[in-house]
């Protein structure tokens, strides 16, 4: 049977990615830093605790004779080496980067979004070969970037699929976006104001369309760099309406022609003045992927997981990563504020 590795296996990506490959025949360990299960995984998926950043443990994990290693929580040229050094015990590697190692070609990215005159204009859709942020250190773009273009400089040595996943979305997020809609809805906030006429585009990827993207890949092991992103790109408004949907409730929804008068107000977290929505048809034609649903079959899954999250505890404390980026918002009193002033 082939023997297959998931590093970070209990988060978002990890858990339907141990799912698909055990579905496909795979021998799995699933590897995290404290060592857990999803309860829904077959027993025969193995479950080990591992430090991502001890070489000997990882080594020691991958054993020899590894057919796979899937890792979602690589980071930077470190971890692409702690891969590579595995070359000769491994037969490929498939590796979750990040969109937002592009690029606009003038300079602008992800990482200057917010500055004045920051904005990255992509080119829609946007395809793999659009260049990317110099690797470093400094930030997440750049250590993805450098994660990347360690691990191509050794496709002679370890044939590594790199994916690139828009707005990742489904349970066990860190960074919910879907949060925006859900909890307004369950405190009963009727009305809603979004900037840039609701319809910035910020391409999604399911969780579960992701795994489906790594079993493929590890059908075809190669060295290759692949989007990974669901098949539609719904506007953030149209995001809305599907999560009222689910919700069954029915929303106001004021749309401004601009940017939003205030972070406070009118920015969610899809708000981009110029849309992000990237090319899959690489990903068709070398892997023949289609997605295993879309985003609006996702949603039924996700709002029922954030709304037993929220239940009973803050959202700060719950989601501590979209609060630290997004402090402001559930800024409530400047909404109605704002409504007031109109």
């Amino acid at each position: 049977m082939r023997r297959a590795v998931v590093i970070g296996a209990t988060g978002q990506i990890g858990r339907p990615v141990v799912h698909a490959l055990v579905r496909d025949g795979w021998e799995v360990t699933a590897a995290s830093r404290a060592g857990g299960r999803d309860e829904t995984w077959p027993q025969e998926v193995r479950a080990v605790r591992l430090d991502r950043e001890d070489d000997a443990a990882l080594a020691a994990a991958v054993g020899d004779g590894c057919d796979l290693v899937v890792d979602v929580v690589a980071y930077g040229a470190a971890h692409a080496r702690q891969l590579t050094a595995l070359a000769g015990r491994v037969g490929s590697a498939v590796v979750i980067s990040t969109v937002s190692v592009y690029d606009d070609g003038t300079g602008r990215g992800f990482d200057t979004m917010g500055k004045p005159g920051g904005c990255p204009e992509f080119p829609v859709p946007i395809p793999e070969t659009q260049p990317t942020v110099p690797p470093g250190d400094a930030t997440y773009s750049t250590g993805k970037a450098a994660l990347e273009r360690e691990l191509l400089s050794a496709n002679d040595r370890l044939p590594a699929t790199l994916l690139r996943p828009g707005a990742i979305h489904g349970p066990y997020s860190p960074l919910p976006r879907e949060l925006y809609f859900v909890k307004r809805n369950l405190e009963g906030r009727r009305r809603r104001v979004l900037a840039h006429g609701g319809e910035s585009l910020f391409h999604p990827a399911a969780a579960r369309n992701i795994a489906e993207l790594v079993r493929l890949a590890a059908e075809r092991p190669g060295s290759r760099v692949l989007n990974a992103c669901d098949h539609e790109s719904p506007t953030v408004a149209e995001i809305g309406a599907a999560i009222d949907a689910v919700m069954g409730v029915e929303t106001e929804t004021v749309l401004l022609d601009g940017p939003e008068p205030s972070p406070c107000v009118g920015r969610s977290p899809w708000s981009v003045p110029l849309p992000v929505v990237c090319d899959m048809s690489a990903a068709e034609r070398e892997l023949g992927y289609r997605p295993v649903l879309s985003y609006a079959e996702s949603l039924p899954e996700t709002v029922d997981w954030l709304t037993r999250r929220v239940s009973d505890a803050d959202w700060q404390e719950a989601f501590p990563l979209l609060a630290k980026i997004y402090p402001e918002l559930f800024d409530y009193a400047a909404e109605d504020a704002w409504f007031a002033s109109r």
